[in-house]
């Protein structure tokens, strides 16, 4: 029998190679006929070419054949160790954890899980509880009827601690986050050039949109959709100087690192954006180089799908991540954009 759980909640499963629905559910490629792990390190197929089973047995009763790079029918020891970690701290998000605790409790020396851990999931111990402790805090926020009660319900120390914490998290303060985005002010104007139509949003914290698009009026819709609680004001010659650091980064000049942005993102995607706004103008860098270049060298994959969510173009140059082989691989906003932007900036090989 098919796995009867929401298709859609599996599939983001599979695309976030999440390490405890490991042994839970496998999926299986139609056109191949094989079928996986949610953690194989494979390349994800397209979503309408997969279904889901509970187990194995179920997957080979359709005619389903096991991968032979996961293994899905062999029990996984290592990943066996990282969900009991992860069992760990989520248990103990109002605790003070430390890695040789944690190493102990699932019989590995600290450097090896460490190792083992960021290996896995693409970030350490510690940015796993941060990250899972501000998913608590939003969910706090909306159920406490008070920020302090949200706070110590998160597991933080201390409200300071909270707040410390708010803008990685929530891109806002935590009471304007609690209210759905209300009272924050987001400024916008969109602009043309030879690649489209762009559009630019700010925060009173930095860029939090640089998008490219067809029309003005997608362009809106969609910064809309997704700030749809905010105050959305359109205002060309308060994001002025923003457009001249676009139009300058538009005509190959160096990247602007100064530039403050208010974009948000997990831990693990916040390395990466990060990572990519230190790749000089006239140069380029591979998936393989950028996950070395952050600390998980296993984590291609996952680089490449912070690169697809990067919300804002050029300031955050993506299009700089390229394939191993030099060759262009997918861009958020289509691979003649990310063609044309590279010649503009002289780009060789790095």
């Amino acid at each position: 029998m098919r796995n009867s759980n929401s298709g859609e909640h599996l599939w983001s499963l599979v695309m976030a190679r999440d390490a405890k629905s490991d042994g839970r559910f496998v999926y299986a490629v139609k056109s191949t006929g094989i079928f996986c792990r949610p953690t194989c390190p494979s390349r994800r197929p397209r979503q309408d070419n997969v279904e889901f089973f509970t187990t194995p047995v179920q997957a080979r009763s359709a005619g389903y054949r096991a991968c032979q790079r996961c293994k899905p029918e062999q029990p996984n020891a290592q990943l066996g160790k990282i969900e009991a970690a992860c069992r760990l701290i989520d248990q103990h998000l109002e605790d003070t954890l430390h890695l040789p605790e944690m190493a102990a409790h699932v019989g590995l020396s600290p450097f090896h899980f460490q190792r083992l851990f960021k290996r896995t999931l693409g970030i350490s111990p510690r940015q796993y509880q941060q990250a899972q402790r501000g998913r608590r805090y939003k969910r706090a926020l909306q159920t406490e009827s008070r920020i302090t009660d949200a706070v110590y319900e998160a597991g933080y120390s201390s409200s300071s601690r909270a707040y410390e914490n708010s803008n990685a998290h929530l891109g806002m303060t935590p009471t304007s986050f609690r209210r759905g985005g209300e009272g924050v002010l987001i400024n916008y104007t969109i602009i043309p050039s030879e690649l489209g139509r762009i559009l630019v949003a700010t925060t009173a914290r930095g860029v939090c949109a640089v998008r490219f698009g067809a029309s003005a009026s997608a362009l809106e819709s969609e910064l809309r959709q997704e700030f749809s609680a905010a105050t959305l004001r359109r205002d060309d010659r308060a994001l002025q100087p923003a457009v001249e650091a676009i139009r300058s980064l538009l005509a190959g000049s160096p990247s602007l690192t100064h530039v403050p942005v208010d974009i948000q993102g997990t831990a693990f995607q916040q390395r990466v954006w990060q990572a990519i706004r230190q790749i000089p103008a006239g140069q380029t860098r591979s998936y393989t180089e950028l996950a070395k270049q952050v600390g998980a060298p296993r984590a291609v994959r996952a680089v490449a799908s912070a690169c697809a969510s990067n919300p804002a173009a050029l300031v955050v140059p993506c299009h700089r991540v390229v394939q191993k082989s030099g060759k262009l691989a997918g861009y958020r906003w289509g691979l003649e954009r990310k063609a044309a932007l590279l010649r503009a900036e002289g780009s060789g090989q790095h």
